[in-house]
């Protein structure tokens, strides 16, 4: 079973949002519709970034890394190299 690692994005609140689950599909879908917590106020919900893993505390290492001052730099990098290759082609 693959374990995945996500970064969504919200517009309306200009906020990431890390994530991790064995259903990708599954879980984007429930922060979409789902009535309670924090990502409810958020929505739509872009996926913006997935890593798959086979080791469930590789990928739980990875989400933890995610939330830490040096995952939030990648992310950050993330969304700039998405803002300017949107701002490139439209």
């Amino acid at each position: 079973m693959p374990f995945y690692v996500y970064v969504l994005y919200s517009s309306k609140l200009g906020k990431t949002y890390v994530g991790f689950t064995t259903n990708l599909g599954a879980r984007i879908n429930s922060h979409n519709v789902s009535s309670k917590g924090w990502t409810v106020r958020g929505r739509p919900w872009v996926l913006v970034h997935q890593e798959k893993f086979s080791i469930k505390s590789d990928a739980l290492n990875r989400e933890q890394e995610l939330k830490t001052g040096k995952g939030r730099e990648f992310i950050r990098n993330l969304m700039n190299d998405i803002k300017d290759n949107n701002n490139k082609n439209g």
